[in-house]
């Protein structure tokens, strides 16, 4: 019985000691496993502690300020007071809103908004009461603040453009960040923060927008701020000075007036871009918060497309502006020269189609220069003819057309001239002697912009150098190559051009002016947007006035001054205006007037 009492008292006593080495074991590994957390991995678990008590907002940078070439600013930053609302902070909400609105507008949109934002965000967190506060309106919210509970005022910063719609098109305009827009950009994500959306705010976003700034804050487990730790104010964005004169920019703009079109202005020396306006224009002021859907939908509907920029966008045949080209591919080619002479009968007959001269009791025997003069279409369809679609395409693409500049607007448009090739693959048909005759007039297939007829004419004028637009003023002065293009053929073009306006009969002549001495060249364009039939041939063509806007024919006039060392290139377009010489080129001279007026350096 003793020895099988022992026995159970070994037992037992063997399994108190596994017992204790494995609660010992336990403990040693617990230790160990507290040593570890806390002495080894000390710093890291630090590290994560602030990040949970820490959060790094960032402060956005004021945005780079915008000059023209006389340092006026044309965009910058406005002081900009916001009311916002914490909810936890008001009892009642909507007692809160009705008192706001007895002292400040707040329209039904804004409301809707407002109540959205809270619903979907933290109590605590502030959200967009109203925008764009005036220091009364401020003044009056600060003088009721006992009776709006949860109602802040914090002061910003707002983009502005001081000449309005007059710059629209070249600086476009800054917006909220929509859907679409958000990169992985972390900026993006912060509320109130703009991006550019069109034009060189778009193009240079990057630039102005600066450099971020950071705030650490110390919040609790919830998120709220309990207080400032540390601050970087980041930089403010860079700044841009266009090449753009206000004055002469001003000057296009009335020019154009109650029109639908377009006007670049050029130094043929250089390329710099002194004015580009499109009409009708817009407030770019009225993006800078979002814009209302009333506003939008005028935008939008409106049939003169205010928000296209027609200067890079609108695509648009040439018309006799386009005779310049032909005419110097055709002397470059040694298929006419000075002496070479067509005679307009006002018709010819090119396959089994008769083609028409613009003057229907012709023009009788003519050379080049009195071919540009009158704009003669017959002298010009058998010059094409003659040349061929694929030398005047050479001579239009060295010229400038058939693609886009590079103006540092990305809505800017490549237009087209044509070829043989291009006819095949696009309409697998070929190409025509028609299509020669269409070409050589600036009708057809081919499209131009604004901006790449007044850069043609430029480097015309200028005596052939390879002249590029641009937008952004530069010390630096580069001089362009030269275009291997006969002085002596470009003085004959020149020389058509200067009887275009000054010469007795010209189709410009009622345009020209003399500023002492000072004089104007150019050329005229008509360009049809309808097909005219045989059958409104014989019973007597509609007079433009007649019909309806829409297909009225476009109006064109490009020039330059002064005649003699040219400085200054315009190019006008109006919309469905009817006539180059009647439309196209007044607007011209009063800009080309004005430039020389302004004599800008």
């Amino acid at each position: 019985m003793n020895s099988l009492n022992a026995e159970k008292n070994h037992i037992l006593s063997r399994r108190l000691i596994w017992i204790m080495l494995l609660n010992l074991l336990a403990f040693a590994v617990l230790i160990g496993r507290l040593w570890y957390l806390q002495v080894y991995e000390a710093d890291k678990y630090k590290m994560m502690s602030d990040e949970n008590r820490i959060s790094t907002r960032f402060l956005l940078a004021p945005r780079g300020t915008i000059y023209d070439r006389n340092g006026e600013v044309i965009a910058k930053n406005e002081q900009n007071f916001q009311a916002l609302l914490i909810a936890e902070q008001t009892p009642d909400i909507q007692t809160t809103l009705a008192r706001f609105k007895q002292i400040i507008d707040l329209s039904e949109d804004e409301e809707q908004k407002l109540l959205k934002d809270i619903k979907n965000k933290r109590r605590f967190i502030p959200v967009k009461l109203k925008d764009n506060l005036s220091w009364d309106d401020v003044s009056k919210i600060l003088l009721h603040a006992p009776d709006l509970p949860g109602v802040e005022i914090i002061e910003g910063l707002s983009r502005a453009y001081p000449y309005a719609d007059l710059y629209a098109h070249i600086l476009g305009y800054v917006g909220p960040v929509s859907d679409k827009d958000k990169k992985d950009n972390p900026l993006y994500m912060v509320p109130g923060f703009k991006i550019g959306k069109s034009g060189l705010e778009r193009t240079y976003d990057y630039k102005l927008q600066g450099k971020s700034g950071t705030v650490k804050l110390e919040v609790n487990a919830y998120g709220r701020v309990m207080k400032e730790i540390e601050r970087d104010s980041g930089a403010q964005g860079g700044s841009l000075q266009l090449t753009v004169d206000s004055r002469l920019q001003k000057a296009a703009y009335e020019a154009l007036g109650e029109q639908s079109g377009a006007a670049v202005v050029l130094d043929v020396r250089t390329g710099e871009i002194l004015a580009m306006v499109s009409t009708p224009s817009f407030d770019p002021n009225l993006f800078t918060n979002g814009i209302s859907y009333k506003h939008w939908n005028e935008l939008l509907n409106n049939e003169r497309t205010p928000l296209i920029d027609k200067a890079v966008s609108g695509q648009y045949s040439p018309g006799s502006t386009f005779k310049i080209v032909v005419a110097l591919a055709a002397l470059e080619a040694g298929i006419i020269d000075a002496d070479t002479r067509y005679y307009c009968a006002g018709g010819m007959e090119i396959g089994n189609i008769r083609f028409h001269c613009w003057n229907h009791y012709g023009h009788g025997s003519l050379n080049v220069v009195e071919a540009l003069k009158y704009s003669c279409d017959i002298f010009f369809y058998e010059t094409a003819l003659r040349v061929g679609v694929d030398k005047i395409r050479e001579m239009a693409l060295s010229l400038g057309l058939g693609n886009a500049l590079n103006v540092g607007l990305d809505n800017e448009k490549d237009g087209l001239i044509p070829s043989k090739n291009w006819k095949k693959s696009r309409f697998g048909t070929q190409w025509t002697p028609g299509d020669n005759a269409n070409t050589g007039i600036g009708q057809g297939y081919v499209l131009v912009t604004p901006m790449q007829l007044v850069t043609m004419l430029s480097r015309v004028v200028n005596g052939g150098y390879e002249v590029t637009p641009t937008f952004i003023k530069s010390s630096k002065s580069v001089k362009p190559k030269r275009l291997n293009i006969s002085r002596r053929n470009i003085e004959l073009v020149k020389q058509g051009m200067f009887e275009v306006v000054n010469g007795i009969g010209g189709t410009a002549k009622k345009a020209k002016f003399n500023l002492d001495g000072v004089k104007m060249g150019g050329k005229t364009g008509t360009t049809q947007v309808r097909r005219i039939s045989m059958k409104e041939r014989r019973s007597g063509i509609r007079n433009d006035s007649q019909l309806p806007w829409k297909l009225r024919n476009h109006a064109w006039f490009m020039g330059f001054t002064p005649t003699d060392n040219p400085r200054y290139a315009v190019a006008v377009i109006v919309e469905h205006g009817s006539s180059g010489s009647g439309v196209a080129a007044p607007i011209a001279s009063k800009i080309l007037q004005e430039a020389l007026t302004l004599d800008i350096k």
